[in-house]
């Protein structure tokens, strides 16, 4: 599936910032036989003085830039065009839970995409007995770590609502568990505290969802955002599978990948400094537009 994608983050500061520096995730990632960028571009307002384009520790791509002039707003935009292509039908050749921690230490190297660095604790994800025990009822019902995988994200979509007013970006993922409300950032931290609590290393991935208005309706302008799911190893022969417990379903060709890391704050679209005093309010529009 081809797909053209637009998307504006921007920033409104009760006063002028004198300078701002900030890091930015926001361009759609290339993964070889899975997603290819065809043409991608980021703009920022106002026009940085630097600019500097790299790679993350996990491979993401990663523009840092400067201000250095006065501005009561900002505006973070990016145009993509890119190829999707569907997964092919998963085999579960998956091990058994109790066979999962032989295959994560005999995993020969701690590269990027090692499981080693997402079985524990991260700055947003710590382990805690009230998840690890609400995990296990899916685990004992479970034969393979996919299956068990599919199963959680199964619970969490049911017993979770869906409430965008329920937390805020910094929400801690117990909070949200006890709640049992929030958004697909939230969906995601819990499900990857529950894995690891389970010993399933567990990751997060940021991006695009392709959204389907109602029958007989029109899309509208910038009704998309930015979502998340949960990326699970799954042991050696299946390797790393991701699910979206916000829709409860494996993803497909209608998911587009920004990044992956251990949790938000390693995949955060903007995340930075300035000399500001105040609190700044933020709107975001996304378009993922399917070229038939």
């Amino acid at each position: 599936m081809l797909y053209d994608i637009r998307m504006s983050i921007a920033y409104d500061y009760p006063g002028a910032a004198s300078s701002a520096r900030h890091l930015l995730r926001l361009l759609p990632a290339e993964l070889p036989t899975v997603q290819r960028v065809i043409a991608r571009e980021a703009r920022v307002t106002p026009t940085p003085v630097e600019w500097l384009e790299a790679k993350d520790f996990f491979g993401n791509a990663t523009i840092e830039v400067s201000l250095d002039q006065p501005h009561a707003e900002s505006l973070f935009e990016v145009s993509a065009r890119v190829e999707r292509t569907a997964p092919g039908g998963l085999l579960d050749v998956s091990p058994r839970l109790a066979d999962l921690p032989r295959e994560i230490d005999l995993y020969p190297t701690v590269a990027p995409r090692s499981p080693h660095h997402f079985l524990g604790a991260s700055p947003r994800i710590t382990l805690h007995p009230e998840m690890t025990a609400y995990a296990h009822e899916p685990a004992d019902s479970s034969e393979t770590v996919l299956d068990l995988v599919q199963r959680l994200g199964d619970r969490i979509h049911d017993d979770f609502d869906f409430d965008p007013e329920a937390t805020e970006v910094d929400t801690p993922a117990l909070t949200a568990f006890e709640r049992r409300h929030g958004v697909c950032q939230d969906f995601t931290h819990v499900m990857i505290s529950c894995l690891r609590g389970l010993g399933i290393p567990a990751g997060y991935v940021s991006g695009f969802l392709r959204t389907v208005p109602p029958k007989g309706q029109a899309r509208l302008e910038g009704a998309d955002a930015m979502h998340a799911w949960v990326c699970a190893w799954c042991g050696h022969e299946t390797g790393w599978v991701e699910y979206d417990p916000t829709n409860a379903l494996q993803v497909r060709q209608d998911h587009i990948v920004i990044a992956y890391g251990r949790d938000y704050g390693d995949v955060a679209p903007v995340k930075g400094m300035m000399r500001l005093a105040g609190e700044h309010s933020t709107t975001q529009k996304v378009d993922v537009i399917p070229l038939e």
